[in-house]
Order: structure tokens, then sequence, then C-alpha cells
């Protein structure tokens, strides 16, 4: 929608305002009302349009990601939860929080932060508002004002899931280990969210890795692949903690399924990198998690 035809629309309702102050009879305002209503109908009718149009951003951003995913990093908790309904209130916090997930769901996270902020401005310790305002941070990789926000979540709700296990990730991140392990096992005896669940598994498997602790890794990663056989990122951690465990033919299998899995994720084409390397003799190195 350009400029031009905006200005346009502009222009048609001065006319029409204009012509309410002079209007003289029956006919004129017949002819004004008509107007008012060809001049909404057009402007409801872009307004659908563009609700379609970004929708169909949100396509495109999540096919992009999935088309320029780094490999380079174990993968960040996955953005979840349902588009906050916007109520009234008379500060406007909700408008603010709907704004926030929107852009955290567009993959701007700086403003995401923003917009939460002041969605927290008008609305001292909205539960929702910090909840996504500690995703926004995490994925920026802002860890330290991240953990401090999901604490916050965590003292008003300890039973959930989805926040301790983006401490246990940011703890992973920071090299917390034994607070990682905390969060992360306790969001797995909640049981109480399937993702969450998941990703603890997983993301308890790389702390163990990490630790050279390959026995450990290897029992939660296959937890992890019984929740879910398609997180391919499990298969070729798992291959990793069984190279290093001293399993080499268990390795190969291991990134054999994961790109059986999903030949098309980028985690398949590290796991095709490390059958060849294992192939041509090379060094499969130790590296930190994120290396």
């Amino acid at each position: 929608m350009s400029d031009t035809w905006v200005a346009g629309l502009r222009g048609q309702y001065r006319e029409i305002e204009q012509r309410i102050e002079t209007i003289s009879g029956e006919g004129d305002r017949e002819a004004v009302k008509r107007e008012i209503i060809g001049l909404f109908k057009r402007v409801d009718g872009a307004l659908g349009e563009l609700a379609q149009l970004k929708e169909d951003i949100r396509t495109l951003v999540d096919r992009y990601k999935q088309a320029s995913a780094a490999v380079d990093a174990p993968q960040v908790p996955q953005f979840t939860g349902a588009r906050p309904a916007v109520q009234a209130d008379h500060l406007n916090a909700s408008t603010y929080i709907e704004k926030g997930w929107s852009l955290i769901s567009l993959g701007d996270y700086a403003g995401a932060i923003q917009a939460l902020e002041n969605a927290l401005a008008r609305s001292p310790g909205a539960t929702q508002a910090l909840s996504l305002l500690g995703w926004a941070q995490m994925l920026s990789e802002q860890y330290d004002e991240a953990l401090g926000t999901f604490s916050k979540v965590l003292m008003k709700e300890p039973a959930n899931a989805l926040a301790r296990i983006n401490v246990g990730y940011i703890c992973l991140k920071k090299r917390i280990f034994g607070e990682a392990i905390e969060h992360l096992s306790r969001a797995i005896r909640l049981d109480n969210d399937r993702k969450a669940t998941l990703y603890a598994h997983y993301y308890l498997g790389l702390v163990y890795l990490e630790r050279e602790m390959y026995e450990d890794a290897q029992t939660f990663l296959q937890k992890t692949l019984v929740l879910g056989p398609n997180l391919v990122e499990a298969w070729f951690e798992l291959g990793r903690a069984r190279w290093f465990g001293g399993d080499q033919d268990g390795a190969r299998q291991a990134w054999t399924d994961g790109i059986k899995a999903n030949k098309f994720n980028p985690w398949a084409k590290r796991c095709k990198e490390m059958l060849d390397l294992a192939a041509s003799g090379g060094d499969i190195q130790r590296q930190p998690v994120g290396g």
C-alpha cells in the first residue's frame, strides 16, 4: 500500500468532512452518507488485506529461519505460546504485550523488548509481559537480563516449566552447570508441558556432554529422542557423546539416523560432516557447547 494511496484516502476524508459542513438538503445528506460508507468499505477492505499480508509475512519469517538456521550452537528453546488477547485497559498494557509477542515471532527482539518494557511500565509485575520479555532477552543473547526476568516469573509461577528450561538453557550457556541441572531436572519432574520436557532432557544431555560424563549424556539424549525422534540436533549430539565415550560405531549410527530423520534440516548437514570426517580418519574435536 503506497503513501500516495493512503494520502488519497485522507484527501477523500477531508472532502467529506468539508461537505458535512455545507449539507443543505436530503439529497446532500444521502450523497454524503454514500460517500462515507464507500470510504469506510475501502479502508476496511484494505485493513483486511493488510492483516492477511501480515500473517503471510510471519510465514516468510518462519521459512527464512528454517533456511538460514545457524548450526553452530545448540538450538535455543523454540518460542511458543498463543497470541495474547488485547483487552480493554485504560493504560493500554495489553496492546504492548500483544505487540511484543508479534515482534518476537518476527525476530525483532529489540523492538519486542521495548514494547514489553512499555507494557511493564503500565502494568508492573504482569507475568505474561515478564515471560515474553525474558524470551526476547534470551533470544537476543542478553543472558544476564533474561536470567533476572525469568527468575521473577518463577517467583510468581514456580510450576512454569518453559521458564525453567529457559533458565536451564541460559545456565548451560553461562556454564553454570549445577544450576542448569537443578532447573532442568525440576522441569522434567513437573512434566506439565511436552515441549519443556523434551528440551529439558536435551539440555541435560548437553550439560553432561560438556562435563565429559558421556554415559549420562547418552542416557538423556536417548530419552530426548524417544520424546522427539525428529529433533535432529539430539541425534548429532548423541553421536558425539557415543564417539567420545568410545562407541564409534554407535556414533556413526546416530549421525546416520539424524540424516534419515530430516535430511533437509541444517543439523543433518552437520551429521553428514561428522560421518565424512570419521570416514576420512579426521580428528573429531571436543568443543564447548555452542562452539
